[in-house]
């Protein structure tokens, strides 16, 4: 269930700032993405994402601590509530996110919760559900985040977007 006529794509990217990584591909926000389910609202996202070929799904929440992941590229589906989320590390920007918003993170993406509705819920992949490490970039040292950089650099492309697939906005922004 895609709500087409809603989808906006945004994007930003973010500089290395010596702790976080970043990337030099741009995070890319599906506003309105999916329209979650309503007995169970995760359940859309976790189809979408899996039709996409983005697999290895959870339910949770974003941690409230500045992490990146260096081994796989992430996306995060927003399936109940809204959020402030901080992308790109302490040096980032504060993006609000709300029920149907799908944010695609390329691998050394800064990102964690500053604030959030009580009910806030979010389901997370990996494409071809890739195995991930967390990285928390401010409680270890630099030599982390030079370590970090050869295994971003070695992940590959995904070869569908999470939400519209093939030819979607990651295999036309992420080149």
């Amino acid at each position: 269930m895609t709500g087409k006529s809603k989808d906006r794509l945004e994007t930003a990217c973010f500089e290395d700032d010596g702790r976080v990584p970043n990337s030099r591909l741009p995070v890319i926000i599906h506003r309105g993405a999916v329209e979650p389910d309503e007995e169970d609202p995760a359940r859309a996202f976790e189809r979408k994402f899996a039709e996409n070929n983005w697999k290895g799904s959870w339910r949770w929440n974003i941690f409230t601590f500045h992490h990146y992941h260096s081994t796989s590229h992430e996306v995060l589906g927003i399936a109940v509530g809204h959020a402030t989320l901080r992308l790109g590390g302490r040096k980032g920007r504060d993006f609000k996110v709300t029920a149907g918003d799908v944010i695609v993170l390329p691998a050394g993406t800064g990102h964690k919760r500053l604030a959030s509705s009580r009910d806030f819920l979010v389901v997370g992949a990996y494409p071809e559900g890739r195995d991930r490490d967390l990285i928390k970039p401010y409680a270890t040292s630099a030599a982390v985040h030079d370590a970090a950089l050869s295994r971003i650099a070695g992940v590959p492309l995904p070869k569908t977007d999470p939400v519209q697939g093939k030819e979607g906005a990651v295999r036309r922004l992420w080149r």
